[in-house]
């Protein structure tokens, strides 16, 4: 097993719409970004692609390359999901906190939790998420922009019964792969 850790801020402003865990939740403001600004989806990502060694977000969608400008980070979710499968991997637990004044999250943290689920293939139970205030300290108190932390424990699929049985008090097959000692 792995784990990685992300994290992820953006300014909110008048002039967007905000999206959170790929939904857009009714707001005033919107969160400013090279993509849609989704820090929820992006501190995810992060932890994602942390726990399988592969950067961050800015390595594979650097905010220089003009041609993804507005992508919707659902869309980046869905890559990094990919990744991870192509690597061996399956999602194993999401935890994650939204820091934010307003608005609120527990209205929306059902359907987040679902959406995200959907992104990566796997329960809706499987994903925790927690909204947080500052209690009205620092930028998410002055609801100047909103934070996201969040931690993934990822796991290596196993493709035979031998490895994921371990010794059972019989010999492995002939064609069993190894085990180091």
């Amino acid at each position: 097993m792995r784990v990685g850790i992300g994290y992820d801020v953006h300014r909110l402003v008048s002039s967007r719409k905000l999206f959170l865990g790929g939904l857009e939740i009714p707001y005033h403001k919107g969160l400013l970004g090279h993509s849609d600004g989704d820090v929820l989806l992006h501190a995810i990502c992060d932890a994602l692609l942390g726990a399988i060694s592969e950067g961050d977000i800015g390595t594979h969608f650097p905010d220089s390359d003009m041609t993804i400008k507005g992508i919707e980070s659902v869309e980046i979710l869905s890559f990094v999901a990919n990744l991870l499968s192509k690597k061996g991997f399956e999602v194993k637990n999401i935890d994650a906190v939204v820091v934010a004044e307003e608005p609120k999250i527990f209205p929306y943290r059902k359907a987040i939790c679902e959406n995200i689920a959907l992104a990566l293939g796997i329960d809706a139970d499987q994903v925790g998420l927690k909204g947080k205030t500052t209690e009205g300290l620092g930028f998410t108190g002055t609801k100047e922009g909103v934070a996201a932390y969040a931690v993934a424990l990822v796991e290596k699929k196993s493709t035979d019964w031998w490895s994921l049985s371990g010794d059972v008090g019989m010999p492995p097959p002939d064609d069993a792969p190894k085990r180091r000692k």
